[in-house]
């Protein structure tokens, strides 16, 4: 060969190397479906396409998990979530209240087969939502609009969460906690419903004094008695 005679192209001598190749892509791509790393807040449900399908019970929780490379895993969010839900509910006597409602929940991690498999990822929308707005609705509807905004309120509150945890925990939800952020009154009856309360505490105040001076005069009739016998004495 002349030096200016340039070097023929040799197929035969790069296929080695384009089976390499490809060989590492295969590998790659086997391992990357083997090795699943979750989060501390994720877990994990297997789901076997080619067998028996979802495996409610076999839950990959975090760090390194071994999956064979002919089955799936589904990646469930865990940590704890708040969702925020402003109503219009009536009350006992059919007055429209305005309620800003927090709630707070977080799936069971043991569980979360089951969930995916009745709700996917849409059990926010489809069972948590619906049941709070129920429950919600009903237990307000059995109270007046002065009992909700001033005296049975905490006592609303808790029936509301008993109600509600009652239905998420068949269904594999913890309820952490339920708050009612505002509640908004047509302005005469809050001003009414505080007038009221005023009214009740001024009673309640007038009440005590007139306790009190009685127990101060029976105090004082017992200690002049008390002298009075002593000084007969």
């Amino acid at each position: 060969m002349s030096q200016f005679e340039q070097p023929s192209f040799d197929p035969a001598k790069i296929k080695p190397y384009i089976f390499i190749g490809v060989g590492l892509l295969i590998l790659f791509i086997v391992l990357s479906n083997i090795f699943v790393i979750l989060q501390p807040t994720e877990r994990g449900v297997v789901f076997k396409k080619y067998t028996s399908g979802l495996d409610v019970d076999n839950i990959k929780g975090e760090g390194l998990n071994v999956i064979a490379p002919w089955n799936d895993v589904i990646i469930f969010q865990i940590a704890e979530q708040q969702i925020e839900e402003t109503m219009d509910v009536l009350s006992k006597d059919g007055l429209s209240i305005s309620i800003d409602v927090s709630l707070r929940f977080r799936p069971n991690p043991e569980k979360i087969g089951y969930l995916y498999r009745s709700f996917r990822n849409s059990y926010v929308e489809n069972l948590i939502r619906p049941e709070l707005r129920s429950a919600v609705r009903q237990v307000i509807g059995q109270y007046t609009p002065e009992e909700l905004y001033a005296t049975k309120r905490q006592e609303i509150e808790t029936k509301i969460k008993a109600k509600t945890e009652e239905v998420l925990g068949k269904n594999f939800i913890q309820l952490k906690a339920l708050l009612f952020r505002s509640i908004k009154l047509p302005l005469t009856i809050r001003n009414s419903i505080e007038a009221k309360l005023a009214a009740d505490q001024e009673a309640q105040k007038y009440t005590y004094l007139i306790e009190k001076e009685k127990k101060e005069a029976e105090r004082r009739k017992i200690d002049a008695e008390g002298k009075a016998a002593a000084n007969l004495i």
